[in-house]
Formats: C-alpha cells, structure tokens, sequence
C-alpha cells in the first residue's frame, strides 16, 4: 500500500510501467468533470472506474481484495477512509475470477488510512482494503485499475 500526493504518482512508475499512463491521464483531465462508469486507457491493462457512490461507516465497509489487479484510489469530492489489512492476515474466502474480487465479510481491518482530495492511495494484491469509509452522503472517486506485473 503506497499513500502520496498526485504530484508524486509519476515516482512510482519504477513499481509499475503502468503508472505513467494513470498519470498522464489524470494530467490530461479535470477529474471532476469525468462521467460516472468505465473510461478505458491502455484498453483491459489500464482503465478507470468513476464512482459516485453512498458512502459506508466503518462497521459497514467490507474488506475486498483482487489477484491480477492494482488499485489506485483517488478520491475526488472528499477524504475517504480505508480499512486495511495484509492478505496473508485474512481467512479464506471465496474468489471470483471473472471480477477478480474476493470480499472477507465479517473481518475486521487491522488499521485505517484516510486519503484527501488531490492524494492517492495504491492496494496491490496482497492489500485487503475496506472503500468508501465517509461522512459523505456521496462519494465521488476515480478508480485507476492496472494489470499486476
């Protein structure tokens, strides 16, 4: 799990090629104006989601996890807090190949992080991560989803 600033996202480009093409895009758009769906970058290797969705307390946020994918979250409208805890912590539970999600209901995250308007926040296979944690009635956020090399 990597948490920075949007004008540090070009750094990290070491971890995943990848990086550079979320970067440029989010150069090249004002995020506030992005419609709500799927907005396609490098086709199925690197896309985003836009999400305006209800936000969750704590206690209802779920931790979820992906095998093939790289999350990186950026919220937009607000800060967003995020449950988190290491795969390896967590009890099996059922994966689903097709949407590359696995939800652990029921379990707890070890710790919480909150990201800001203008911050970034990267889960990578190995983070189980609980989204959406606000005081926002709706949360809007770019969802930035990139191949795992």
């Amino acid at each position: 799990m990597i948490i920075d600033t949007l004008e540090n996202l070009h750094k990290y480009v070491a971890i995943n090629p990848q990086f550079a093409e979320v970067d440029a895009f989010i150069k090249q758009n004002d995020m506030t104006q992005l419609s709500a769906g799927k907005h396609e970058i490098k086709g199925n290797d690197v896309f985003v989601n836009v999400q305006l969705a209800k936000g969750k307390t704590a206690d209802e946020a779920v931790l979820e996890y992906h095998r093939k994918m790289v999350d990186i979250q950026v919220p937009i409208s607000g800060c967003e807090t995020y449950g988190y805890s290491p795969l390896a912590d967590l009890p099996e539970v059922e994966y689903n190949e097709t949407t590359d999600m696995a939800l652990a209901p029921g379990v707890k995250p070890q710790q919480y992080v909150t990201c800001r308007p203008g911050q970034f926040i990267v889960f990578f296979p190995q983070d189980a991560h609980a989204p959406f944690i606000t005081s926002e009635d709706k949360l809007h956020k770019a969802i930035f989803k990139i191949i795992d090399n």
